[in-house]
């Protein structure tokens, strides 16, 4: 696998921009996918949403300026086509900003279906995941699961780190109220 160093000097290099690309995509699709993946739950809005993101990251190659991480800047749009997608399904259901029902019901349907597998705590964490807000849900993804420090998290959603904090250990209680009442 290419560095990232490798890679950026093939994106800022316009002869070598796609063999940058085409290296971009296989060292982090697997990384974005299962970041969207745990944003959206199913796997054809994540896997749709993915194919977006490249597109996205490949029409803005040339605003990448090499001040930040490779990784940051893939995250950070990520992150931000997540968030819209999210916001354009729901106005697409009708439900409000705050409402995660129509998530919920895609996690019993994906269930169903056979494409969350898992034990039973598994699918109370997946539920109580759904409690939370967008932008909660994101934070507590990216600390917990992806195991990003607060400083990463932070460049890669331009929040500060004592409000990650605050909104990682909001997001933390309800998964732990869930948990204990589910």
């Amino acid at each position: 696998m290419e560095s990232d160093q490798q890679i950026i000097d093939w994106i800022l290099d316009t002869q070598e921009r796609e063999r940058g690309f085409r290296a971009l995509v296989k060292a982090y699709s697997r990384r974005i996918y299962w970041h969207v993946r745990k944003m959206v739950i199913l796997h054809e809005d994540a896997d749709d949403l993915v194919q977006e993101i490249f597109v996205k990251i490949w029409q803005n190659l040339d605003k990448f300026r090499g001040d930040s991480k490779l990784y940051t800047w893939i995250y950070r749009i990520t992150t931000n086509e997540t968030l819209s997608f999210l916001q354009r399904k729901r106005r697409h259901m009708t439900e409000s900003l705050d409402d995660n029902s129509f998530l919920l019901d895609s996690v019993n349907q994906s269930i169903q279906q056979g494409d969350i597998s898992g034990t039973e705590i598994e699918l109370v964490l997946q539920k109580a995941l759904l409690t939370l807000t967008d932008k909660q849900r994101q934070i507590f993804q990216m600390k917990y699961f992806e195991h990003l420090t607060f400083e990463e998290i932070s460049d890669i959603t331009g929040t500060t780190v004592g409000g990650l904090k605050a909104t990682y250990h909001t997001a933390m209680k309800k998964v732990e109220e869930f948990v204990a009442n589910g």
